[in-house]
């Protein structure tokens, strides 16, 4: 979870200050938070981890995939509009359904 925080967080090429500021940290400590959570010296709670992947626009799940080939396809997958999501899901059901 710390290197795909720290990579969700340059990516969206927000400081740790500034990502710490806009999940609603005190500005005197959101620096220094950040860098623990990045560094896994801490780990955030649900609804702060959930405030920091909503601001860098990746869904929770991204946090916790075991492979980076899921956290990509995840990421990809959230990022699409609704309809094309829809679509995707309903090819790949379709091809689960025919090897069954």
């Amino acid at each position: 979870m710390p290197y795909r925080l720290k990579e969700a967080r340059l990516r969206s090429k927000l400081s740790q200050k500034s990502l710490g500021i806009k999940i609603g940290l005190e500005p005197s400590s959101a620096s220094g938070r950040m860098n623990h959570y990045e560094k896994g010296r801490h780990t955030p709670d649900l609804q702060t981890l959930k405030r920091i992947a909503e601001e860098l626009d990746v869904p929770l799940n991204y946090f916790f995939c075991e492979t980076e080939e899921m956290a990509n396809f995840v990421v990809m997958l959230h990022q699409l509009p609704k309809e094309k999501r829809d679509k995707i899901l309903a090819i790949m059901s379709e091809e689960i359904d025919s090897k069954v």
